[in-house]
């Protein structure tokens, strides 16, 4: 069986921005998010994201009162969606799931296991173009995510 891979706005905006928003279907093949995140995103996503909506809204609700609305829709869902993985890169929303114990990476994540899975041959060039945009990344991040993806590190 699949795994459900739901994503937050931010992996989307960061792997468009450095053009590789593609590397999702590669890694994954269907994604899924929420109505919240498409308004978010502001425009069509490619037709392997799929939109689910969130049942239990009061649950989003509260969640809000933590994290914004398309981060609260993403965590709501991963919770109603039992094995899940879910793509987080903002750090009180990771927090978050963290104490609901739901599965969750972030956009380096998904370079990485795109490095392990063979889909891409390193992720150094995809870290440098993240670099250079508004993305903030630590050079611990940096250095954390080659290892993990079997490349040295300058």
């Amino acid at each position: 069986m699949l795994k459900t891979i739901i994503s937050d706005t931010s992996c989307f905006i960061l792997l468009n921005k450095i053009g590789h928003l593609d590397l999702l279907q590669k890694v994954y093949g269907t994604i899924i998010t929420t109505v919240e995140i498409l308004q978010e995103w502001g425009e069509p996503l490619p037709e392997w994201v799929i939109i689910h909506k969130v049942n239990d809204i009061s649950k989003q609700q509260i969640l809000e009162m933590q994290v914004d609305k398309g981060e609260a829709s993403a965590i709501a869902l991963a919770l109603e969606t039992p094995g899940s993985t879910l793509i987080i890169d903002d750090y009180r929303a990771r927090k978050v799931a963290q104490k609901l114990n739901l599965k969750f990476t972030g956009t380096i994540g998904v370079l990485v296991k795109a490095k392990l899975t063979g889909v891409i041959p390193l992720i150094k060039p995809y870290l440098e173009l993240i670099i250079q945009t508004n993305f903030r990344i630590t050079p611990e991040i940096e250095k954390q995510a080659l290892k993990e993806a079997g490349e040295s590190i300058d």
